[in-house]
């Protein structure tokens, strides 16, 4: 398993979960912006946005590649995300002697705005359907063949359609498990700078604690810039800033790029989850949470270095540990097979449809013994990242780009570049951290004798290995990188750097297990996909919601909350209520700029608030959207009950977690003063 820093949330006995094999219902649904429900939301609230409304919003949305999303504000290329989604650019800009992670950062000029590095902000600008021309590609191919057919195809059709790879991105995408194509094409801005952002403490007051519940006291909020060329883009597409409180039942949307999910999962790919992903993952991640506070308690210095690497260690705990909980309880589970069995049952007599649940079924049992493997022959760490990225990216652009990988084609390199040169710092003792964690959970499961443990340790220790590549590489340095790179195959090849000779070591094992798992697993899945997907439209109509891929979509809502154990949770928090839930003991300690500023601050303004919108992970930062096109928040989190989302959504109390405009409007003006920013904001 591999895991890098981050550049890179139950009463689920009650849980009353939608079928996901039904067309979605309430305010169920992460919808494409080419498949907007707008019949079923008139019928829900009476209103629906037109297509006008619909386009200008998408206009406005930003996809930040560091796993987030957000949204422009001003006419400047001002872009609203959350905190913890710049975290990294604040931690990759800081030393020893400034560390703005801690501190926070308010650019007084622009000139003054931190880059942050690997960052690209992203807008779609079109969505085309390229189901046909994809599939007619792989059409009566099976297994690898099919997945090189395919990607092949797709790489083509990026290829052509965007040819100035400087300014646009191409993306097909991955519908309903292979049921559908789509073509995403994006505006891209891979200059992105840190405008403003509140100290750490404003954002993860509560801490692990309060993550994934509510009430909440967070000012998850920040302000990044896209330039070009050297100057603030244009953006007079942007969404009017709104700083107000939300108003109970009002109707909201988010507008964002949820990650992933898991909704449209046979049986036999949520047994998997349960009995093999899930338990390895929660072991792996503890005892890495468990070395990793240690170690950072040895100085003051690893405890910064090693702050944003322990919190996205803690929150994916967090939300692994939601999921599994979610597919261990009978109620939740047994609901999850009735929509398989109620989809199965109007299916069949379909000859068109096949049997796709015994495909699946098959490919599953084939990757029960690929898993292992393929999960731990890459090892974790920035270092070995660089190396791996290096190895694998001179040997495929040798290659014509129909043949590439994907992260190799002319669409994807720019940004496989960008991510690579950045420059950032490496600190050598997590590295070592990582990259020893990681052998070491190789070596105890897949065994000491196992060739692929062999392969990967020879006759060195897990820590000692790790000691010796990391002490010995110089690709921390971007120069280096910069001239690899630049050489290519030849300049790779001829390298005598420790990591990028272990890369090279384990570069043919690798490729020949992703053979394996397209040939018996990828490649079937792709042909049971479309069956299923099929079968679904069949069924319902096709007015449902592809699971998430990282890619724009909308959801819509309402303020409102929720009722747990008897008593009804509050719709919002109040910025008061910070000081009122302080203990002064760590997290729960006020932020210095809120205890410094207390009497300025006015204690009735809205801090958080909790919608029925539907999100996951990759929302975060979303704009959260009232009727007239304005931002009133931005969504950074979900309630407790949110984290069986992945695998279904439950409108009585599932719930989305914002941060109020009038939080931050409240902290631009009295808390982390910024003037230019607010006479920015108030422009046309």
């Amino acid at each position: 398993m591999t895991i890098r820093r981050r550049p890179l949330g139950a009463s689920l006995l009650a849980l009353a979960l939608a079928l996901p094999a039904t067309a979605a219902r309430a305010d169920e649904g992460m919808w494409t912006f080419d498949n907007f429900p707008a019949e079923r939301m008139e019928q829900a609230y009476g209103w629906a946005p037109d297509q006008a409304w619909l386009d200008k919003v998408q206009a406005a949305a930003v996809r930040l590649t560091g796993g987030c999303s957000a949204s422009f504000v001003s006419p400047d290329g001002l872009i609203l995300t959350n905190h913890h989604c710049v975290a990294s650019c604040l931690y990759d800009n800081s030393t020893a002697e400034m560390d703005y992670l801690d501190k926070g950062y308010v650019a007084d000029r622009r000139d003054l705005e931190l880059k942050c590095p690997g960052q690209q902000a992203e807008v779609v600008t079109a969505i085309t359907d390229v189901t046909d021309d994809v599939k007619s590609a792989f059409a009566g191919l099976a297994g690898e063949a099919l997945t090189k057919a395919r990607d092949a195809r797709i790489a083509e059709i990026e290829s052509a359609n965007c040819t100035d790879t400087a300014t646009t991105r191409c993306q097909v995408v991955t519908l309903f498990g292979g049921g559908q194509y789509k073509l995403y094409t994006y505006r891209k801005y891979s200059d992105v700078r840190l405008a403003w952002s509140p100290e750490d403490r404003a954002s993860t007051f509560g801490g692990d604690p309060d993550n994934f519940n509510f009430p909440r006291y967070s000012l998850d909020a920040s302000f990044l810039r896209a330039y070009e060329d050297g100057k603030p883009v244009s953006t007079p597409g942007h969404l009017k800033w709104n700083p107000r409180a939300p108003k109970e039942g009002e109707v909201t949307f988010v507008v964002g790029n949820p990650g992933s999910t898991s909704r449209l999962y046979t049986q036999s790919q949520l047994d998997f989850e349960r009995e093999v992903r899930l338990p390895v993952t929660l072991t792996t991640l503890s005892e890495l949470r468990g070395r990793l506070i240690t170690a950072m308690e040895e100085s003051p210095e690893k405890e910064r270095e090693g702050l944003d690497t322990l919190n996205g260690i803690e929150n994916g705990l967090k939300v692994y540990i939601g999921r599994t909980k979610a597919l261990n309880d009978p109620a939740f589970t047994a609901k999850l097979a009735a929509a398989e069995t109620d989809l199965r049952a109007k299916s069949a007599g379909r000859a068109e449809t096949g049997d796709p649940w015994s495909a699946v079924d098959e490919a599953v049992d084939a990757y029960r013994a690929l898993y292992l493997p393929s999960r731990f022959l890459t090892p974790s760490g920035d270092l070995f990242g660089y190396a791996s990225t290096l190895v694998f990216a001179a040997q495929e652009r040798a290659k014509p780009n129909g043949e590439r990988l994907p992260g190799f084609t002319d669409s994807a390199l720019p940004l496989t570049e960008k991510r690579l040169l950045d420059e950032r710092p490496v600190y050598p003792w997590l590295d070592e951290l990582m990259m020893g964690w990681s052998l070491s959970k190789a070596r105890e499961y897949l065994g000491v004798d196992d060739p692929d443990s062999r392969l990967l340790l020879g006759k060195e220790s897990p820590e000692g290995l790790a000691e010796r590549l990391v002490t010995g590489t110089k690709l921390a340095d971007p120069a280096v990188r910069k001239a690899l790179w630049d050489g290519g195959q030849a300049a790779v090849e001829a390298s005598d750097d420790p990591m990028i000779r272990y890369a090279l070591q384990l570069a043919d094992r690798q490729r020949a297990l992703r053979d394996a798992v397209n040939e018996s697993y990828s490649g079937p899945l792709a042909i049971a996909g479309g069956q299923l997907a099929d079968a679904r439209f069949a069924a319902y109509g096709e007015s449902l919601y592809p699971d998430a891929t990282f890619t724009l979509r909308i959801s819509y809502g309402q303020v409102k909350g929720w009722e747990e154990r008897g008593q009804q949770v509050p719709i919002m928090t109040t910025m008061g209520g910070t000081f009122e839930r302080a203990t002064g003991a760590p997290p729960f300690d006020v932020a210095k700029g809120f205890a410094a500023n207390e009497a300025k601050i006015d204690k009735a303004a809205a801090f958080d608030f909790v919608t029925t919108n539907d999100i996951i992970g990759g929302n975060s930062g979303s704009p959260v959207i009232d009727r007239s096109g304005t931002v009133i928040g931005a969504a950074f989190d979900g309630n407790i009950h949110s984290l069986g989302g992945n695998y279904g959504y439950d409108g009585t109390l599932n719930r989305t977690v914002v941060v109020s405009t009038d939080a931050v409007q409240e902290a631009l003006e009295k808390i982390y003063p910024a003037p230019a920013l607010v006479k920015e904001l108030r422009a046309k």
